[in-house]
């Protein structure tokens, strides 16, 4: 680049630091007065108005860049929360299961060790942990497991006729398959 070119160049050229707290459409506005004011003070020939189209639109396809680079970031963000948040619940089901056996057996009617279970319990619950316990419904083999089929009289066939250990859900990935008695009617 000769010396007059570099000068011409750094003249037009100025830095200012970005700033990301300000959302896409304030950088974008930014861009936009800066070029118009560089418009402004040029009242040069056609090869002027031509390098600042040029450079708005380079600067347009950069914020358009940016601007997607943030919706992956805060995707990637989204999901690696959603994932961490599922095997930390998965890690704790055995916990969960100990819970629903103490209170079977009715070691968790009251005292600090049931409170602390009923807060676990609304926890998990906030975080969007469902059960999947319900007998009566019609078997499906995306959140049941079945490992034994019966004759029973009270339930249609191929519907759940007992739950031998509950299954769990958030949203609508499964994280453990409910086991199943599965009827087969009379």
């Amino acid at each position: 680049m000769s010396e007059e070119n570099h000068d011409e160049a750094t003249s037009h050229e100025e830095v200012t630091p970005v700033d990301e707290a300000h959302d896409s459409g304030d950088a974008l506005s930014q861009a936009e007065a800066i070029l118009n004011e560089a418009g402004l003070d040029t009242e040069e020939a056609t090869p002027v108005v031509d390098k600042e189209a040029e450079l708005r639109d380079d600067l347009l396809r950069l914020q358009a860049e940016y601007v997607n680079y943030r919706r992956r970031v805060e995707r990637d963000r989204d999901v690696a929360r959603e994932n961490a948040i599922q095997s930390v619940i998965v890690n704790l089901l055995p916990v969960v299961d100990d819970i629903d056996a103490a209170r079977q057996h009715g070691d968790l009617v009251d005292g600090p060790f049931a409170s602390i279970a009923n807060k676990l319990d609304t926890v998990l619950e906030g975080l969007g942990l469902l059960r999947v316990d319900e007998a009566g419904v019609a078997f499906d083999p995306n959140i049941h497991e079945a490992l034994i089929q019966q004759p029973n009289a009270e339930i249609p066939a191929d519907h759940v006729a007992q739950i031998l250990r509950p299954g769990f859900k958030k949203g609508e990935r499964v994280l453990r398959a409910a086991q199943v008695i599965v009827s087969l009617g009379e």
